[in-house]
């Protein structure tokens, strides 16, 4: 009975040891000392501050945060925006106005009402590329989003129609009362407005405006209530980097105003100039506070540790090590038990007992965990493959006839170490449809893996589409489709790697135009040719790309021609002459006829091929403001040019 009373206590001390533990967290500051830490209900880190000498000084950037009370509460401002959140990590959430565009029901312009171009004024940070896009909404609808790109101007926008509510879906923003689309890396300098075609004449009675707005992705989602709600906002959440100086760290390191805290290191930014702090492995704190990064227990309950069930943890100075237990000892690296006694005492034998007891039940326990948590990963994979278009993918095979090459299905562990679990390094592209990476197979083959966004449906079937529409491609200047993934939460479709990049990348770059002699772009136009008239007359069913553009063709060593992304396009049936879609391409390179009539034929993709080639030709870009109004569109200008006997 004593031994029974004192293992109660024993446990009973434990429990409420471990619960003040569990209720008492670490705290660290965020501001420097007798420096105020938040403005309303948004706490305030260093190197910013609301007031003087409590934040970084410099040149290049402005840390300082105008507490205002002039709404009868504190707002923290930078500029003429409202801050709603700033992270030591490097973003800081703002507030930003939506660009408006409204008409009366005689087609006359609001002015009272109508806002923009908006321009973003925060020259001290820039605008993420990862957390926002540029969304546009309206049922007569084009916006543009203005900015420097690489020091050069530089024009991308998107276009959103519909004749009435019935066809505007809640939910889906691909172009029918809604459109939206990635922000280019390393656009500065920008600003967006939103217009009209027909000034809201025929749409008026349930949208009479045009909106364009940038807003933080996880806090949009498209309603149809939005044609008329949204004239109300005036603001909506966005998200902006920031960083330290314009310096790279090597070079910061060795001034006087290098920022980084004691037990942190220093982070050079992969895009944009200047560099972040952040605290070293085994420290947490404010990493640009002189000696804030503070070293944590990791033997706590609450933090990670890799001790095993007969180690105990000791905390050192920002790091930890493991010891063995009583009655074990280290043996190669692991603890093993010591020789037993000739003869235990009845304490050791029951607490053996118990030990053992705990033991089978922890390994039971584990075990029954294991296989629900295998049962609800197998039904995820099932949900993931439904979700992402898998039956709907195998009913449009099995109504092909004969035999049918779809490429290997890889499993998604296999696609998530090929890509370093898509580390933004291996990012070769974004665009409308999602990002493609750069992946290496255990074989060392190279491999380019496209990415659809998260949870938009259209993109599932883009990703149906391209698989179907390439099961009937065998061509050496395609793209081949080595395959996909189903399993995870969004499609993954497998590619050959294409190693020199776009035909656009090496017409508009100077360094890389140079390469680009005048047999080598005919050689790209013949074999560019090839590929559309194969699509066209060669295959089982005809083909339309449908979005024909330098960007769409890729280049290898040899500067051989594959053309690429046939998420838009469409298969046409050998008695059908022409299809009604809804138009979708790209500007400039957008067949006119198509543009007005929305009946897409073989024409449409030998246009858009006349725009490549007259970039062959010219190097112009297929769209610029940059030269006058009438000759913004590099079609237009290239005829007239041959009219006026000046193309040479």
């Amino acid at each position: 009975m004593v031994f029974h009373r004192m293992l109660m206590q024993v446990i009973w001390a434990g429990v409420i040891l471990s619960a003040i533990m569990a209720a008492t967290a670490t705290t660290f500051p965020l501001a420097l000392p007798n420096c105020p830490d938040s403005c309303g209900n948004v706490r305030i880190p260093y190197p910013f501050g609301t007031t003087e000498g409590c934040y970084r000084q410099e040149s290049s950037r402005d840390f300082f945060i105008n507490c205002n009370n002039s709404y009868g509460q504190p707002q923290p401002m930078t500029g003429n925006l409202n801050v709603t959140n700033i992270s030591i990590e490097g973003e800081m959430d703002i507030l930003m106005y939506n660009a408006i565009d409204c008409y009366n029901q005689s087609g006359t312009p609001l002015e009272m009402i109508n806002t923009g171009p908006w321009r973003l004024q925060v020259p001290s940070f820039t605008l993420s590329v990862t957390k926002n896009k540029f969304v546009a909404v309206g049922c007569d609808t084009y916006a543009y989003l203005n900015g420097l790109l690489n020091d050069q101007p530089s024009l991308v926008g998107c276009q959103s129609t519909c004749n009435n509510t019935l066809s505007v879906v809640s939910g889906a923003c691909s172009g029918i009362g809604c459109c939206q689309m990635d922000i280019p890396r390393d656009l500065t300098d920008i600003s967006f407005q939103a217009y009209s075609f027909k000034n809201h004449t025929q749409v008026w009675k349930f949208n009479p405006c045009s909106f364009a707005f940038i807003i933080k992705e996880d806090k949009f989602n498209f309603s149809s209530d939005y044609l008329i709600s949204l004239r109300n906002n005036e603001t909506l959440p966005m998200v902006l980097d920031w960083a330290i100086g314009a310096e790279t760290c090597e070079v910061a390191q060795n001034t006087e105003n290098y920022i980084c805290g004691g037990n942190s290191n220093c982070i050079d930014l992969k895009n944009g100039s200047g560099y972040r702090c952040q605290c070293r492995d085994g420290y947490r704190g404010n990493p640009y506070l002189k000696d804030d990064c503070q070293d944590i227990n990791e033997c706590d309950v609450k933090e990670p540790n890799n001790c095993t069930s007969n180690q105990f943890c000791v905390n050192d100075v920002g790091l930890y090590h493991c010891s063995c237990l009583e009655g074990y000892h280290l043996d190669r690296e692991a603890c093993v038990p010591n020789q037993a006694a000739p003869k235990l005492s009845l304490a050791i034998s029951l607490t053996i007992g118990i030990s053992v007891g705990l033991l089978l039940l922890f390994v039971g326990g584990s075990w029954i965990y294991w296989g629900l948590q295998k049962r609800k990963l197998i039904k995820l994979r099932e949900k993931f493959f439904q979700q992402n278009g898998g039956l709907l993918l195998q009913q449009k095979l099995s109504n092909r006839k004969g035999s049918i090459e779809t490429g290997k299905i890889y499993s998604a562990e296999e696609l998530k170490k090929a890509t370093n679990n898509y580390n933004e390094s291996r990012v070769l592209g974004q665009g409308g449809y999602g990002t493609v990476y750069k992946g290496i197979l255990p074989d060392n083959k190279v491999i380019a893996i496209k990415k659809s966004k998260i949870g938009n449906q259209t993109q599932i079937e883009q990703f149906v589409n391209e698989i179907i529409v390439l099961t009937h491609i065998n061509h050496r200047n395609v793209v081949n489709l080595l395959g996909y993934c189903l399993e995870t939460e969004v499609p993954l479709l497998v590619y050959e790697f294409i190693t020199k990049g776009t035909l656009s990348e090496h017409i508009h770059d100077k360094r890389l135009s140079s390469l680009l002699s005048w047999e080598k772009r005919l050689k790209i136009a013949v074999e560019t040719t090839g590929a559309l008239a194969y699509l066209h007359s060669a295959t089982s069913v005809p083909i339309i790309h449908r979005d024909v553009k330098t960007t769409n063709i890729l280049l290898d060593d040899n500067f051989t021609a594959k053309v690429s992304d046939f998420g838009a396009s469409r298969l046409v049936l050998l008695d059908q002459t022409q299809l009604n879609t809804l138009v979708q391409g790209t500007f400039g390179y957008l067949d006119p006829e198509y543009f007005h009539t929305s009946q897409l034929t073989e024409k449409s993709d030998v246009y858009s091929f006349g725009v490549v080639l007259a970039k062959l030709l010219t190097g112009k870009r297929a769209l610029s403001f940059d030269r006058p109004e009438i000759d913004r569109n590099l079609a237009m200008f290239f005829i007239s040019a041959v009219k006026d006997d000046r193309l040479v």
